[in-house]
């Protein structure tokens, strides 16, 4: 390789790293700038939330799949957020998607934010909890009818209530 090829390859390998890098602040701060009703201290959080739950909802860890005993969950009631309690998403919109994870074709209105996440190196759609921010899972295009969405949620990141 020749030295102008060597400078002009090193150019593009620097600007690829500048705009992943800018990607993902930007989208890191999208969440993180956003003014949440229940906002608590790192500390605070450790201190109510399981090992596991706060690895998922406060550092956007992914629980490996089939761990969660809310895949078997099958009764009515409703699935929330276990930083904060919100009611996230109904019973009724649960179903087996083979994934691993509790899968749910529509939330609750309201109840979830989104952001783009590229920490995979590949565009993605971040679900957190609209009133705590914590981290849920991700959605897709993949789901069943009637909104072909597929909300694959860590089974850490909530709770069930039954009705």
């Amino acid at each position: 390789m020749n030295e102008y090829a060597k400078r002009t390859f090193l150019k593009a390998a620097v600007g690829g790293v500048v705009s992943l890098a800018t990607a993902a602040l930007w989208t890191s701060s999208a969440v993180a700038s956003k003014a949440f009703a229940v906002v608590k201290s790192d500390a605070e959080w450790r201190k109510i939330l399981s090992p596991l739950a706060y690895r998922v909802l406060r550092k956007e860890y992914t629980e490996p799949p089939f761990s969660s005993p809310l895949n078997d969950e099958k009764r009515k009631g409703n699935f929330v957020c276990a930083g904060c309690g919100q009611k996230l998403f109904n019973a009724l919109t649960k179903y087996e998607s083979g994934t691993g994870w509790p899968s749910f074709w529509r939330p609750i209105r309201g109840a979830i934010g989104t952001k783009a996440d590229y920490g995979l190196h590949l565009p993605r759609i971040e679900v957190h909890c609209s009133r705590c921010g914590g981290h849920l899972g991700h959605v897709f295009d993949d789901g069943p009818k009637p909104t072909g969405k597929r909300y694959c949620m860590n089974g850490a990141a909530m709770k069930f209530e039954p009705v």
